[in-house]
């Protein structure tokens, strides 16, 4: 069986030969693992990975606008001042360039499943008006933010199937909803402010017949029928140190959408407790023999990692997958 369609395996809820495996190892681990390596790129080949998550492409707004704007409200964006600016132009393909050259060498070279990180809501918009402000704003401005967030969700719509015509084959949401015991907000905000504007860009998506994921951090179990309903294909990370119950995904959710994830980069790897390592590793591999698991890290391994415990954690990934 080939990488991809391994991991296309795994999400249409069948049995992998293998259990396809991937890292998020860039972000803090470059220059360690290209110091032994020549490049990340490298240890991926060793290590086999299956998939890859790409980033590229447009950011929503000019950075230069943006900062002008933040500097004529004394540093507090409101909904209704982010509206006044435009967002930037989607469609300029000289921005997707990056992105033609991670498909290049993962999909075409190396027959990976490719997957590209691109906004979701909530999130997006934490960049613009800070958490704090947002988780207010979205008590005291629930109309102006509608109107924030179906403009996000429109350019997101537009992004994702520009991604598609250059030949992803998944949209992966980046959408933070969850704290370490439940969501930041409540269920009630969800269904009314986050369901709707996802909706417009999981509906476009699968309707081209591609995959479509959804990231989000923490404890989101309160959503997790909403998720559903929704259609998203996975789920990453799935976070069992926030938790979430691997016993109420198998009972409940495993016939509805796969699972990316599995490695714990905030109580597992990275903290030079091999044995610890080791026994999640297997355990976690074990409780998912049968299918509906792509094998990552839960996020970014962070820098405290090191290189000789990434290195033991994928050679044991390896030998039992």
């Amino acid at each position: 069986m080939l990488s991809k369609e391994r991991v296309q395996c795994v999400i249409e809820g069948k049995a992998p030969d293998k259990i396809p495996v991937y890292g998020w190892l860039k972000e803090n681990l470059k220059d360690v693992i290209s110091a032994k390596y020549g490049s990340v790129e490298q240890f991926e080949d060793k290590y086999e990975f299956d998939f890859a998550h790409l980033f590229g492409g447009p950011g929503c707004f000019n950075r230069e606008q943006f900062t002008a704007l933040k500097k004529s409200c004394n540093g507090e964006i409101t909904p209704e001042s982010l509206l006044s600016l435009d967002m930037a132009d989607v469609n300029d393909h000289t921005k997707y360039e990056n992105v033609k050259k991670a498909i290049e060498h993962h999909k075409e070279k190396r027959g990976r499943f490719v997957y590209i990180q691109t906004p979701g809501i909530f999130e997006a918009n934490n960049d613009y008006f800070g958490i704090q402000n947002h988780l207010m704003f979205l008590a005291l401005y629930p109309e102006e933010l509608k109107l924030v967030y179906e403009r996000q969700a429109k350019w997101n719509r537009q992004f994702a199937l520009n991604c598609i015509d250059l030949g992803v084959d998944m949209i992966h949401v980046s959408d933070d909803w969850g704290a370490q015991n439940s969501l930041l907000f409540s269920p009630d905000t969800w269904w009314e402010l986050i369901y709707p504007y996802h909706k417009i860009t999981v509906d476009a998506v699968k309707q081209t017949g591609t995959y479509v994921s959804l990231h989000s951090d923490g404890n989101i179990t309160q959503v997790l029928d909403g998720i559903v309903k929704l259609g998203y294909d996975v789920i990453h990370p799935y976070q069992e140190s926030a938790g979430m119950s691997y016993d109420l995904y198998h009972r409940k959710y495993k016939d509805h959408f796969a699972l990316m994830g599995g490695l714990d980069v905030q109580t597992t790897i990275g903290f030079g407790k091999l044995e610890h390592l080791k026994s999640e590793i297997e355990r976690i591999i074990g409780l998912f023999k049968s299918g509906h698991l792509l094998f990552c890290t839960s996020h970014f391994v962070q820098a405290h990692c090191t290189l000789e415990e990434l290195e033991f954690a994928y050679d044991l990934i390896l030998s039992i997958r």
